[in-house]
């Protein structure tokens, strides 16, 4: 059974930093890239950042610069620094794997940037 769990949402002040993990099982994770994709109510799931298998990594418009992705192959982990933390990057923070065919998502962490 493939399980994603992520851990390390919060709250947290504007101008804040949080440290998103989640951690798979049930599948090789050194074959499938890595991804964090947000929430945020009453919007659409956005893409905030991906890792490729070979380390590549790509972030959507709004965290480039503030986000860092990385992954650790020995502990079937994928991060998130999260860095300068405004208001608008409250939503639910998902883990998503892709490759071979599949795609699987974590249930989410709830991060919440607020005075």
């Amino acid at each position: 059974q493939v399980q994603l769990v992520e851990s390390g949402g919060g709250l947290v002040q504007p101008g804040g930093s949080l440290r998103l993990s989640c951690v798979a099982s049930g599948i090789t994770f050194r074959f499938y890239g890595m991804g964090w994709h947000r929430q945020a109510p009453g919007q659409q799931r956005e893409l905030v950042a991906r890792v490729t298998t070979g380390g590549s990594t790509n972030y959507g418009g709004s965290v480039k610069g503030r986000f860092t992705i990385s992954r650790d192959n020995a502990k079937n982990t994928v991060y998130l620094q999260m860095n300068s933390l405004k208001p608008e990057d409250t939503a639910v923070y998902y883990c998503n794997a892709g490759g071979l065919g599949m795609d699987y998502w974590g249930k989410g962490t709830l991060v919440t940037v607020s005075s």
